[in-house]
């Protein structure tokens, strides 16, 4: 292929996040060509239960690549295409592939019973082959309550797949897996690299229905015929594997050596600390990198941004109406707004366990709150005290990383709250640190380098970070505020260790 010819390649990077799939077509030299995002929903049936049906994501993801053709990517010229997808939801097939029931989600907590079995009967042998502890947020403890409940859901299931690697089994009829995504069920052994035989005893699967394990940036079969026709690309376009949303995003932005930090503002809050070996830690996850042979930590909060969609939906009628009719967009208004109200909010302070929480506490049964409400209160404050509320967790889990010990030399500041000014200052002010915002510094943009890894167009995976990386902006932290922010971290963990109780009543 000729240099010319090589030059106009574009690679496909393809996300399926908890909200949604976005999509990034990428240039060898690391441009966004176009991009486009599809909110897909989310199904809550009752408390603490969270569900999405599996015949929405292909949908959306049809509707994104053809958003992005529209946007000027030239679809004729995908050279490579590679998925990624939030992590520990098991897509249950039938001896035809076709989903047997909704796909349980992360987020979801209605294996307490079953986490509660888990740590009484075998705590230390699943943290010892799998790196971590049993809490409702992995694969093990969420089919251990199928079995419970709807036995009959696991007797129909014959294969077992994962967000990405179901829709990318759509798109090229090759169904694996790969090790990082694997890592997120709890019946994976890390020393071996291979699925644990007894582990997976325990959760009522077949051993026989799990898929093949592969590499990140190994082939996955090619779009087929029919996947063409949907996605308007070529039929034989090479398709990588791809892997969590979590490593490939934190590759993406440059998170590539040792004491390098992500700080996550999506749907849900991450702290990940890439490392040189594992350091399993009963209170944060433990993950294999993109670039092998690498690991990194996740401190992780359940409600990040996930918060700022709650209010807007629920209370914020007249600022997506406003957005509605100028073309704006309706965080924008609410920023403005928030940008009124001092550090502090004027003593409205929130918490974020709008689904539970995870680290550093574990517990499903907390739940949200605003505190420090006066007659005096506005919208304002409110919608302030709920950005600094979210990176108020954001350290909350930060101190898990300092408890261990791990070295932080530079932080990344990535997901949607990173678009907002307002929100990276808060979130720098609170941390007292310099923090770098990646361009894009998504999951898509990195599904797309590592299509292009995958392909051959770069040397290796750090090479396409290398390469391609860009830094929209550094964040500098204001020492007043920052001070102030000190002080009121304090009193957020005070009312949390207060409302905890609280939260646990029946």
């Amino acid at each position: 292929m000729g240099g010319g010819q090589i030059m106009r390649r574009l690679f496909l990077g393809i996300d399926f996040g908890t909200g949604g799939c976005k999509v990034t077509a990428v240039s060898e030299s690391g441009e966004v060509v176009a991009d486009a995002s599809v909110e897909y929903p989310t199904e809550y049936p009752r408390q603490g239960w969270s569900e999405q049906n599996p015949s929405d994501w292909y949908a959306a993801m049809c509707k994104a690549v053809a958003e992005v053709g529209a946007k000027g990517a030239d679809l004729s010229k995908v050279a490579a295409v590679s998925f990624d997808g939030s992590t520990h939801n098991a897509v249950l097939l039938d001896g035809n592939m076709s989903p047997v029931r909704k796909t349980i989600m992360w987020t979801d907590q209605r294996s307490v019973a079953e986490c509660e079995e888990l740590r009484k009967t075998c705590r230390d042998e699943i943290f010892s082959t799998a790196y971590q502890m049993p809490t409702p947020t992995w694969t093990l403890p969420q089919m251990m309550w199928l079995k419970n409940n709807e036995p009959e859901v696991l007797k129909k299931t014959r294969r077992v797949l994962f967000v990405k690697d179901y829709v990318r089994y759509l798109v090229t009829g090759v169904a694996v897996t790969d090790y990082i995504e694997a890592q997120g069920t709890l019946f994976f052994d890390m020393e071996s690299m291979s699925w644990s035989e007894r582990l997976v005893g325990l959760s009522g699967l077949d051993f026989a229905s799990l898929p093949e394990i592969v590499k990140p940036a190994d082939s996955a079969g090619k779009v087929t015929a029919q996947a063409a026709r949907d996605l308007g690309i070529a039929e034989g376009t090479p398709v990588v594997c791809g892997t969590s949303d979590s490593a490939v995003e934190d590759y993406g932005a440059g998170a590539i050596e040792p004491g390098d930090c992500i700080l996550k503002l999506a749907t849900a809050g991450n702290v990940n600390v890439m490392t040189a070996e594992p350091h399993p830690f009963k209170t944060t996850l433990t993950y294999s990198h993109v670039i092998e042979g690498m690991w990194y930590t996740v401190s992780a909060t359940n409600a990040a941004a996930l918060c700022q969609r709650w209010f807007r939906d629920a209370f914020c009628e007249p600022e997506k109406s406003l957005a509605a009719s100028t073309g704006g967009r309706a965080f924008a208004i609410m920023d403005a707004i928030a940008e009124k109200s001092p550090v502090g909010a004027n003593g409205v302070m929130f918490h974020p366990y709008l689904q539970g929480e995870r680290s550093p506490y574990w517990d499903p049964d907390l739940r949200a709150s605003f505190t420090g409400i006066s007659i005096s209160s506005t919208r304002g404050d409110f919608m302030r005290a709920l950005l600094e509320g979210v990176a108020f967790s954001l350290k909350d889990c930060y101190g898990a990383i300092e408890e261990m010990g791990l070295g932080v030399k530079r932080i990344f500041l990535i997901g949607g709250g990173a678009k907002s000014p307002l929100w990276s200052s808060i979130v720098s002010d609170v941390f007292n640190m310099s923090v770098a915002v990646p361009i894009p510094g998504d999951a898509s943009y990195g599904a797309a380098l590592l299509a292009g890894v995958g392909a051959g167009a770069f040397a290796n995976a750090a090479d396409a970070v290398k390469k391609c990386l860009k830094i929209g902006r550094f964040v500098e932290p204001d020492p007043s505020s920052a001070s102030r922010y000190a002080e009121l971290f304090e009193k957020y963990k005070a009312a949390h260790d207060a409302l905890a109780p609280v939260c646990k009543m029946k």
